[in-house]
């Protein structure tokens, strides 16, 4: 792939297969493909720094979502991050902003300082900040969008939420801004050091301990985590269509 036409046609087979196969993976897929199509009517709108390197940005990020993605279900081993993400989509306990936010952990934390170095191959860093910042503010406003809209798919979902006062509870503090921010210094350590592979798999080491986090919440939160998912939507492919009317809508 190497265009954002490519990777939506890529998304939406993902997003068709997920709906044929019930698979919960399609939560995150559904989201994703929409901050794609935001990206894609951005850079014919012009309004990133740089248009044409923000493609490129796009497709090598996107990619690492569907090369992991591809790389499951044939039977392969992703990073631990994505790989904790796609295991608990056989979870029918979890909440579905518990597998939007496994999603989100994997490729923002992981994969996007990855995508933003590879961009900015042999090129000072520093050059990408401001459309790297533009693009985590395209899925923070489609996440806090969804939050906001949650109820359409899991009724008492606001249950929760006051539950995460003074806590330091993952699954209901869990912050783009933050996740950003902590992917940007990543992006530097990643772009600097000349052992590729030890930085991913550190960092992976890191995220997937977030990921753990985010699946197994406190042994309190845990049972109301039980109530929550018990009167979420059953069925896998309505959820993702109500996402998706969710997801254009803001």
């Amino acid at each position: 792939m190497k265009t954002i036409n490519e990777v939506l046609i890529r998304m939406d087979q993902i997003v068709a297969d997920c709906k044929a196969q019930q698979s919960r993976i399609g939560y995150f897929a559904i989201l994703y493909r929409q901050v794609t199509r935001r990206v894609r009517d951005g850079i014919l709108a012009g309004e990133f720094e740089d248009n044409p390197r923000m493609e490129v940005l796009d497709v090598l990020f996107a990619k690492r979502f569907i090369d992991a993605y591809e790389l499951w279900i044939s039977g392969g081993k992703p990073t631990e991050s994505w790989r904790l993400a796609f295991e608990a989509s056989k979870n029918s306990g979890n909440l579905v902003l518990q597998h939007l936010f496994l999603g989100i952990n994997a490729h923002i934390n992981l994969d996007l300082g990855i995508a933003a170095s590879e961009t900015m191959l042999g090129k000072d860093l520093a050059g990408i900040q401001g459309d790297f910042n533009k693009i985590n503010s395209v899925l923070a406003e489609l996440v806090d969008g969804v939050k906001t809209n949650i109820s359409t798919v899991s009724p008492i979902f606001g249950w929760l939420v006051p539950l995460a006062k003074g806590k330091d509870e993952m699954l209901l503090n869990f912050s783009i801004q933050i996740a950003r921010d902590g992917a940007w210094k990543y992006a530097g350590e990643y772009h600097a050091d000349l052992d590729k592979d030890f930085q991913i798999k550190d960092r992976d080491s890191n995220i997937s301990k977030l990921a753990s986090k985010l699946i197994n919440p406190g042994k309190f939160l845990a049972f109301i985590v039980k109530i929550v998912a018990f009167a979420e939507w059953k069925s896998v492919s309505s959820t993702m269509d109500q996402l998706d009317v969710v997801a254009q809508k803001i």
